[in-house]
């Protein structure tokens, strides 16, 4: 986690801080070193929230575009009582969850039905060849508007799970850095509607 309770002040992590995390009121210890970004770890070694992940600095850079206001927003399932963790919840109750490492489709669709008003993020290099064969292979059929595009087959371009979400998914093929040229395809994100016509999928870029 970036954000902990510290005398009941929500602050960012700090070197040789102690404590509470917002949702389970355990205490946490911040985490400092170089191994990893900074973050707060539950004292206990359980993390409250079982989908919660180890964040990179991709993961962080993209959550500090948005109110520290809006991170870390906690909610209860009423069903089974969990804890989860949304990335990021805007003043409108939309959720956006950044994904960089592999996901399993199980649990992908559980916090898509959990949250309902959310939209993915996902890393498109964590793999090495993933954003290579993105453009490389895939072809696009121009529709009425600019930069909406209908993709043949387009589960065999993108990284592998994707395609067949129930929401929105977000592509970014930039990574941590950014690239000079504004014509660089790697600039855009491709965002991928969760509907088909046939065998052809959405893409807005």
């Amino acid at each position: 986690m970036h954000y902990a309770l510290v005398d009941n002040n929500r602050i960012k992590v700090q070197s040789n801080l102690t404590g509470l995390c917002p949702g389970c009121s355990q205490i946490v210890i911040a985490k400092c070193g170089t191994q990893r970004v900074h973050h707060w770890a539950h004292k206990n070694g359980k993390n409250c929230d079982k989908w919660w992940e180890s964040e990179t600095e991709w993961h962080r850079l993209w959550k500090d575009n948005y109110p520290a206001e809006w991170q870390e927003s906690f909610s209860v399932d009423q069903e089974s009582g969990e804890i989860h963790i949304a990335d990021v919840r805007t003043s409108a109750g939309l959720v956006i969850e950044f994904q960089h490492s592999n996901i399993m489709q199980q649990e992908r669709e559980s916090r898509e039905r959990f949250y309902q008003n959310m939209v993915w993020v996902v890393n498109g290099l964590r793999l090495k060849n993933d954003y290579k064969r993105f453009n490389k292979r895939i072809t696009y059929q121009y529709l009425k508007e600019p930069n909406i595009f209908g993709v043949y087959d387009i589960e065999n371009f993108l990284p592998v799970g994707w395609s067949n979400s129930s929401i929105s998914v977000i592509f970014d093929f930039n990574g941590i850095d950014s690239s000079e040229n504004c014509n660089d395809a790697e600039n855009f994100l491709y965002c991928l509607i969760p509907k088909r016509v046939g065998r052809i999928g959405i893409l807005i870029k």
